[in-house]
């Protein structure tokens, strides 16, 4: 449940405290080091390895001086031309070069070229005309809401809601509101259209009844005999407990009203959570149990994640989102952020939330100071580079909103939260990354954040620098350039459900191109339809019907452009997808912004205007807050139980084998024993045999085959024998040639002489090591074939010792694939030998 009391938020925006930029935490400090700054700048001014396509398309021509060297027989007085002569041959080689190709293979034909330029005037023309009547719609919509449907007490109860600077004081005026337009009768009604009902009652009586069985049986009462409720009670959450169960995390159940859901929704996530913790918190479920549902219940579950879009200085709004969930104790542990989002979610990634509560107040605009400059700084600058800002500068002030120079693994290991950062490469062909501790471990968090802030003509394209073991920063990624990821990827749900399992999106939206269409017809969560009490569309359906089949025309033709190449790309970027990428997630926030902000789009904020921003953010999270309240409720309680249940000293991912699987790993008391006995009898030592022998549980019943068969022909009786086939006669090798055992045989054979070869093999590999200390190898020696096994049979071996599972599966398929290989190899050994001494025989 989301934290409403007053007592554990931060100072709010009428607080006096809030705007004394001295209550900042470290707000002398500015986080960053002269040398990192610099290693940064001269990674700058590094050559770029990796041409652009504009390098690509448009090569430079090297200024050659080509020298043709005269034979001998020419005459030594020779003729030289004049200046003018040389130059009108020059001017001919010009005329005769043909013009090198410059332009796309797809764009070739002549048709493209002449259609390209009428097509794409006739659609942007009709774009326009599409914009202008969109607008008009919305213009509509807008006068339809504000005289049919805001009037009275509802419009008075609203503009009450709008002016709470606490969620408690939002939550009562939002009840209250819900109760004036008659929501109270359709949470008590368990029917609807958008969630299967019947399923969720019959699943949460079932859950409550085996929780009290099984809390009665906990307590020393007798059941009912049979199989035990904790059982049961586990494989009825291991069922419901899925993403979206039954509809139940449908959004369309938290649109109808302000504040809450259906009764037998709101009833169903409470008897999940309390079986949960009954479940994960019982005896008679051992340890290991609990870590397996716990991990199978995440699985299927999934995670939450905070995403922050882009959008310049609208990405100030951020923070009031983020002070919201904050408050409330329903922040993520997974944040993700894109240009101007990338610096809001760096600062909350690596903070603690003590830090944070007293970070998101109006005097944080005292840290704000990227865009200082006077206008003709930032003119000359951009005319000189081509970009407004400079990416040095920018370095030393975003270096104190990521803490320093951070990099991701630090961050994730300082406050436990994953930070994401999108990326976008300078080359328009290479894929993005979104970097995090997984990814990217080792780059500094500053220089992600200023690369995915690049944008073409504000900011140049940026090198990612990463931390070495000695604490220097160096170039990341052989010094490729990288720039704003908005262009691309500004809501990465993709990468995020790869990374880390997340199917339950926060997406904070301010981006202003898209915000001026984003549109809700039926309502969203937490910002119902009041119009005929909810059952109703905005602006009646002939309004809604319009306003999306022009934005549904409009998003057609943007693909039109994209995918017939029609558009230019200024700057070497394709700008469609700015319009064409997905920008919401399943709860998506729009807080309400004002025309002034995009007059300061690219200027520093003051306290009063970001005081304005942190409060509209919070009014728009708070509608959305009891969604993720009872999202997070649950999700809560199964990250902290398979944190709870994770062995300690266990660095690897695999479960260690089972003590009685394996009997043939010698201990280190095992083997100081042996060395000590080394020493003591001159390097001679004998190992118990019972120590290496497997078990005998796992032992196989005997069934040898015979190993006594006739010998293989030798390659002069084949030869012979080849020339009597050609003859007529019968084929030595046909008559001689034994069958070859089965797989059955050949397993059981080995099973037999395990202990003794695996102990000839163990013997020869202490009598090697012990001679380091006793004597040197003699060069004259010889060993058996047995004290050498193949790697063959060492893979075999291993095979083996690991596949008799305590579940009581077994691996027939390599394991006998290698024995069957090693049969071979010393049935060929076993020939080769024998026909050695044959011939030598002969001769």
């Amino acid at each position: 449940m989301a934290d409403r009391s007053k007592a554990t938020d931060g100072p709010t925006v009428a607080d006096e405290e809030a705007y004394d930029y001295h209550t900042l935490p470290d707000w002398d400090n500015d986080f960053y080091n002269e040398e990192e700054i610099l290693a940064f700048a001269s990674a700058l001014s590094a050559p770029d390895l990796s041409p652009s396509e504009e390098d690509l398309l448009h090569p430079e021509k090297p200024n050659t001086e080509f020298i043709t060297a005269l034979n001998d027989w020419r005459p030594v007085h020779q003729r030289v031309r004049g200046k003018q002569n040389i130059r009108h041959s020059r001017t001919k080689s010009r005329r005769r070069a043909k013009k090198k190709r410059d332009k796309d293979e797809t764009r070739e034909g002549w048709t493209y070229s002449l259609v390209k330029y009428p097509l794409l005037f006739v659609v942007l023309g009709w774009l326009l005309l599409l914009g202008v009547l969109y607008m008009l719609t919305r213009l509509y919509i807008y006068l339809y809401e504000q005289c049919v449907t805001w009037r009275g007490k509802r419009d008075r109860l609203r503009k009450v809601l709008r002016k709470q600077t606490s969620y408690d004081d939002w939550v009562k005026g939002a009840k209250e509101l819900d109760h004036h337009l008659g929501s109270d009768r359709w949470k008590e009604d368990d029917e609807y259209a958008y969630y299967d009902s019947r399923t969720i009652r019959r699943a949460m009586e079932q859950m409550r009844n085996l929780r009290g069985q099984a809390e009665n049986e906990m307590k020393g009462r007798s059941g009912n005999g049979g199989q035990r409720p904790i059982e049961e009670l586990r494989r009825l959450i291991e069922a419901c407990v899925k993403n979206n169960f039954a509809g139940f995390e449908n959004p369309r159940l938290y649109s109808e009203t302000y504040y809450g859901t259906k009764d037998l929704v709101q009833s169903f996530v409470e008897q999940v959570t309390a079986s949960l913790q009954l479940l994960l918190l019982s005896d008679e479920l051992t340890q290991a149990e609990k870590r397996s549902l716990s991990k199978h219940l995440s699985t299927n579950f999934g995670r939450t994640a905070l995403c922050l879009s882009g959008g310049a200085t609208f990405a100030y709004y951020h923070f009031g989102i983020a002070k919201a969930l904050l408050d409330a104790g329903l922040l993520p542990n997974i944040i993700t952020g894109t240009s101007g989002g990338a610096l809001v979610a760096a600062l909350i990634a690596t903070r603690t939330d003590d830090e944070l509560k007293r970070l998101l107040v109006p005097a944080l605009a005292y840290r704000i100071r990227a865009c200082n400059d006077s206008f003709g700084v930032w003119l000359y600058r951009w005319w000189r580079t081509g970009a407004r800002f400079d990416s040095v500068e920018w370095a030393k002030a975003c270096s104190w909103f990521c803490h320093g120079s951070l990099t991701f693994l630090e961050a994730y290991q300082r406050t436990g939260r994953i930070l994401n950062v999108s990326c976008v490469p300078s080359d328009p062909h290479s894929p993005a990354i979104l970097a995090n501790y997984l990814t990217a471990p080792d780059c500094v968090i500053w220089s992600a954040v200023l690369a995915s802030a690049a944008v073409p003509g504000i900011l140049n394209p940026v090198v990612l620098m990463r931390k070495n073991r000695d604490g220097i920063l160096e170039p990341y990624s052989f010094g490729h350039k990288w720039k704003d990821g908005s262009l691309r990827t500004d809501i990465p749900l993709k990468s995020l459900n790869l990374h880390f399992n997340v199917n339950f999106s926060i997406v904070s939206q301010v981006n202003p191109h898209i915000n001026l269409f984003f549109f809700s017809s039926r309502g969203t969560v937490g910002r119902p339809v009041t119009h005929r009490r909810g059952r109703g569309w905005r602006g009646g359906f002939i309004g809604s019907a319009i306003e999306q089949y022009i934005k549904l025309d409009l998003t057609k033709w943007l693909k039109v452009l994209r995918h017939l190449e029609l558009l230019p790309r200024p700057l070497g970027q394709d700008w469609s997808e700015i319009w064409l990428q997905r920008f919401s997630g399943t709860i998506t926030i729009w807080p309400r912004t004002k025309l002034s902000d995009f007059w300061h789009i690219l200027s520093d904020p003051s306290m009063q205007r970001l005081a304005r921003m942190i409060h509209n953010g919070q009014l728009a999270a708070w509608p959305k807050l009891k969604f993720i309240s009872n999202r997070m409720a649950i999700e809560k309680i199964i990250e902290e139980a398979r944190q709870a249940t994770r062995p300690d000293n266990q660095p690897l991912p695999t479960p260690l084998p089972d003590e009685r699987t394996v009997r043939n790993v010698l201990s280190t008391e095992d083997l100081q024993d042996l060395l000590a006995k080394a020493k003591s009898s001159n390097g001679k030592v004998e190992v118990p045999l019972h120590v290496l022998s497997r078990s005998n549980e796992h032992s196989r019943s005997p069934n040898p085959y015979d190993e006594h068969r006739a010998d293989s022909p030798s390659f002069s009786k084949r030869l012979s024998g080849w020339f009597g086939s050609r003859a007529g006669s019968p084929s030595p090798r046909a008559s001689v040639e034994p069958a070859r055992p089965t797989m059955k045989e050949l397993r059981t054979a080995y099973s037999d002489n395990y202990h003794v070869r695996r102990s000839s093999v163990t013997l020869a590999e202490l009598k090697r090591q012990s001679g380091v200390f006793f004597d040197d190898p003699d060069p004259d020696t010889e060993y058996s074939q047995d004290e050498f096994a193949t790697e063959d049979e060492v893979e075999t071996d291993d095979e083996l010792i690991h596949s008799d599972r305590s579940d009581g599966y077994q691996d027939t398929g390599m394991s006998g694939l290698r024995v069957r290989s090693s049969a071979r190899k010393n049935e060929s050994d076993q020939h080769d030998n024998a026909t050695v001494d044959k011939d030598e025989a002969a001769i």
